[in-house]
């Protein structure tokens, strides 16, 4: 029984995996209808993410949440002219310059600035809005009556990661320059919670940084008494592919939107975004509000992990039966093992030494970007898991058949038995249970470890979580929800796992065929 069930959960992970591999791709037919823009979605006012269409907000592509702001109403207008369906791709700042040469997306509407670093690798359209460096304090700190950088001096201040905003805070004498910080509301949430003493900015970002935190305060500086700066980096433009054939139509598009147009959108971008409430309990509220995201980001992780690792044990068991074959007699046999090892040594050392981060980038933007494939998001995301997994689990895999007693090799092999027949009838069955508590291990690691996916846009619940708490500015209360529910789903996955370790090992007590009596082993030892 126990068997008929493992082999149908088998087939029913194996479709489920062959549903993501053959999943529908977007021809070329259909993109050509398409204006496929990428953007944090988290750098209000240029970009938002919202939960509903208000003000005009756009679907996030593969989310049922929507992007809105300053950049999305350009990025419409641009569509819109070019004849074009507008689709909103929401990706991390480090992803979009690959998945932009990848061809994952047409264009960079993301309040980029067109520096000289940046334009070695991509293009830039005219520039579409500019702005002024300022900084974030806390409205109540030490900074708030801050007036020039010298009054900065001894500041602990940061920027976002890849940003010319980092680079400047080198011109402030004195100061102790943090960390970069990967996005806006990462930083907020440090200045909130003192980590740090202020943040660069630009203007937009710091009237909208203030409108929705009463606690913070933007200092301008007066001239001469700010940053020194060129006009390429706060000016902002479209980011495209090098020789994009789109450039000089979509520079046409931007030369008729007048200044007075572009001003009325970034102040209705700015009014647009949400005031901090601080009478709500802000912990019911989020979970009230956005528990279908939740839900949809938990099932995803759970679907990624769960077929991952079934399918990375698959994959170690394989490499764990074929690196364990006794050595061939024959020379051409051992020159076929001996390849099949190295590359395995090669696979293991691989996966097992780089982060999966690291691996994600590689496969979904690399594999686009080297060799033209459009690999579907979510089976990449799936194929990730499964072959990291795979590298532990021929380890833990061959562990598990080493530490079977050799004498059942051999009486296998006495009674005529090769190799696959001896792991398949004798030694799989006990590596199996042997390495249960290990797998398991593996599964909790993976349900965690999908949280990196969010660096190429998979709807996980990591990356609902910022989501939700870009939209709403709620980090800590956003985040504790999410850490509840990773926490309720490894407790109840190890317990899972836990009774299913039991149903193997069988019952503590054993009834013989001729006797009806059930004999308790305890018992019968202590007479």
């Amino acid at each position: 029984m126990e068997k008929k069930i493992i082999k149908n959960l088998f087939i029913a992970l194996l479709l489920a995996f062959c549903f993501t591999l053959f999943a529908p791709q977007r021809t070329d037919a259909a993109e050509k209808q398409i204006f496929r823009v990428g953007m944090e979605a988290g750098y209000a006012p240029f970009n938002w993410t919202q939960s509903d269409d208000s003000n005009g907000a756009v679907p996030i592509e593969g989310s049922q949440d929507y992007a809105g702001g300053y950049d999305v109403e350009i990025a419409k207008i641009i569509a819109k002219k070019l004849g074009r369906e507008l689709v909103i791709v929401k990706t991390e700042w480090d992803g979009l310059p690959p998945a932009l040469t990848s061809g994952k997306i047409d264009a960079i509407i993301a309040g980029m600035s067109p520096t000289a670093e940046r334009k070695k690798t991509i293009d830039f359209t005219d520039i579409y809005y500019t702005s002024n460096l300022v900084m974030i304090v806390k409205k109540d700190g030490a900074y708030q009556k801050a007036s020039s950088l010298a009054d900065f001096s001894g500041a602990k201040i940061t920027a976002q990661l890849n940003t010319f905003h980092y680079s400047v805070i080198d011109q402030i004498s004195g100061v102790k320059k943090q960390t970069a910080m990967e996005s806006f509301p990462a930083m907020r949430v440090a200045l909130e919670s003192g980590v740090i003493d202020g943040y660069v900015t630009e203007r937009p970002e710091g009237l909208t940084a203030q409108k929705v935190n009463p606690n913070f305060k933007m200092i301008e500086f007066k001239n001469g008494a700010g940053f020194q700066t060129s006009s390429e980096d706060t000016a902002i433009a479209i980011g495209l592919r090098k020789d994009e054939p789109l450039k000089d139509e979509i520079n046409t598009i931007l030369a008729t939107i007048s200044e007075t147009k572009r001003k009325n959108l970034m102040t209705a971008a700015i009014d647009a975004q949400p005031e901090s409430d601080k009478k709500e309990i802000w912990v019911l509220k989020i979970l009230k509000e956005n528990w279908p995201a939740f839900l949809r980001g938990a099932g995803v992780t759970l679907f990624i992990s769960l077929i991952g690792t079934v399918v990375g044990t698959f994959i170690g068991f394989l490499i764990g039966i074929i690196r364990t074959i006794p050595i061939p007699g024959t020379k051409l046999k051992r020159g076929l093992l001996k390849v099949c090892n190295g590359f395995f040594n090669i696979y293991i050392e691989v996966f097992r030494g780089t982060p999966m981060i690291v691996q994600a980038m590689v496969i979904y933007y690399g594999a686009a970007q080297a060799f033209g494939l459009d690999i579907n998001r979510m089976f990449a995301a799936v194929l990730i898991v499964s072959i990291n997994t795979g590298a532990y689990m021929s380890e833990i895999v061959r562990g598990g058949i080493y530490a079977v007693d050799k004498g059942q090799f051999e009486a296998a092999h006495a009674i005529g038995m090769n190799h696959f027949q001896t792991m398949r009838n004798i030694v799989v069955p006990q590596v199996f249970r042997n390495i249960l508590p290990a797998t398991g291990n593996e599964f909790v690691i993976n349900i965690k470890d999908t949280s990196v996916l969010n660096v190429i846009a998979v709807s996980e619940l990591f990356f609902q979580g910022k989501t939700v708490a870009g939209s709403n500015f709620r980090f800590f209360e956003t985040f504790f929800i999410i850490s509840i529910i990773y926490l309720v789903m490894t407790f109840t996955v190890t317990r899972i796992l836990r009774y299913v370790e039991r149903k193997f090992d069988g019952p503590d007590s054993y009834s013989f065929a001729n006797q009806n009596q059930v004999i308790d082993p305890v018992k019968a030892n202590k007479k």
